[in-house]
């Protein structure tokens, strides 16, 4: 089934296209003022500036940023519940958190204004993706303390297209809905997505009887090749977008019909690539760590957060006309990534070998074990439903061959598993791909 690239349309010009000159001049003017909120309104960021020497009114230029000191999720988790807003609790509309999966989740507070932020620039990367007021969207993330669906939900309403809130999981009633109710365009993880199309391929289901036209995806690192195979199973022309809780949610930057790199809503964020082992500047094109200010929020600011994202700014512009910088798909995490025997490894070249290779399925799980004082790497990959009814020959030759791409592409020797169809665990939500057993 073809797939084809919607039209290119800007949502905000004034913001998405302004001049840099214009753009700078208003990211400094919107940092000193935050700065001044912080300073004013959170007693442990006004520490956090005294004690580096920081006033609001000695910030000039952008270069000024690097004087200021970073945030962590640490900070964020010491002041639980409510200790970074920045209003009084009269003026908070709206409370999201983290999932909180390593000690006590980070608790994110909206005024009414920053509401009207957050649907404003969800409804801009929806828009450059090629979301109409007359699509139908089905939001397949949890409603929740997650910011996900309902940021989602919000901006696809100030487009004014029609919202299913179906929700995350029950993966039949999702498909019941993608068939009657007419969705046009999806949101949920692209892990999610893989796993729909496979059930819509077991159910025989035709993607001719479906109106699905659009996917918009996040939540998760995910490579171009899961974007070809979500394209192919479920018809679709698929984007990426990009948030984090702390920050605000879905919104921070998103892919328009260029599919080119996500564009970040600078007249909202202030974005910065740094070196996670020095934590000073990368030039543009260079990996790096994903820092972040929010440049307008009033409940929460956040200064020079560290979001442990991997990923680099593409330095071209973009054909689309929009003049904000974009930022390559994320690659991982400095939290995900192992470390064995001195080689750096992301799940995501693992992805990338994986996608690539005839036989095996886009289900992996990554396990690192200690024996001795050898660290060990063991990687779990499901065999496609054809590979695994194959005679046992033609099963060796393909476990071969792919021990040595993954070899290749890892720099180390690894212990290669190939498992059941459909055995390895699936996720709603954030895939789960690395089991770390070693104790430190």
């Amino acid at each position: 089934m073809a797939v084809f690239k919607p039209a290119n349309r800007i949502w905000n010009p004034t913001y998405e296209c302004m001049p840099r000159p214009a753009l700078d001049a208003l990211q400094v003017e919107r940092l000193r003022d935050r700065l001044e909120r912080v300073c004013r309104s959170v007693p442990w960021y006004a520490e956090k500036m005294r004690s580096a020497g920081i006033r609001p009114a000695s910030i000039r230029s952008l270069e000024d940023v690097r004087r200021l000191p970073f945030t962590t999720k640490d900070d964020l988790r010491k002041s639980y519940p409510y200790g970074a807003f920045a209003v009084p609790m009269r003026e908070i509309v709206r409370i999201h958190a983290s999932t909180g999966t390593t000690g006590k989740p980070t608790v994110v507070g909206y005024t009414r204004r920053d509401m009207e932020t957050w649907m404003e620039v969800v409804a801009r990367f929806l828009i450059s993706g090629g979301l109409t007021e007359d699509d139908i969207v089905q939001i397949a993330f949890g409603y929740g303390l997650f910011t996900g669906g309902f940021g989602l939900h919000y901006g696809v309403e100030k487009i004014g297209a029609a919202v299913i809130p179906a929700s995350s999981g029950n993966t039949e009633r999702q498909i019941l809905l993608l068939r009657d109710f007419g969705t046009t365009a999806l949101v949920c993880t692209p892990t999610y997505a893989v796993h729909l199309g496979e059930e819509l391929q077991k159910t025989g289901e035709e993607l001719s009887r479906l109106r699905l036209r659009l996917g918009f995806f996040g939540g998760e690192f995910w490579t171009n090749e899961i974007r070809e195979k979500i394209q192919a199973l479920l018809g679709i022309f698929a984007t990426d977008n990009y948030g984090l809780s702390e920050v605000m949610g879905p919104g921070v930057s998103g892919e328009c019909v260029e599919q080119r790199g996500m564009h970040v809503q600078e007249d909202h964020f202030l974005f910065e690539i740094v070196h996670p082992g020095t934590l000073e500047p990368v030039p543009d094109g260079e990996t790096g760590e994903v820092v972040l200010t929010t440049l307008t929020k009033e409940g929460m600011p956040v200064i020079r957060y560290r979001t442990r994202d991997i990923t680099r700014v593409i330095p071209e512009p973009c054909p689309c006309g929009r003049t904000t910088r974009r930022m390559e798909k994320v690659t991982g995490r400095t939290d995900d990534m192992l470390i064995i025997r001195g080689v750096n490894i992301f799940p995501s070249q693992v992805e990338e070998v994986l996608l690539r290779f005839q036989g095996t399925a886009p289900h992996y799980l990554l396990v690192a074990s200690r024996e001795g004082a050898l660290d060990r790497l063991e990687v779990k990959v499901e065999m496609s439903e054809a590979l695994f009814t194959d005679e046992m020959k033609k099963l060796t030759e393909v476990k071969e061959a792919l021990q040595h791409r993954l070899d290749s592409a890892l720099g180390i020797r690894v212990k290669l598993t190939l498992v059941e169809p459909g055995s390895l665990e699936r996720f709603i939500g954030k895939a789960k791909r690395v089991i770390d057993t070693r104790r430190f």
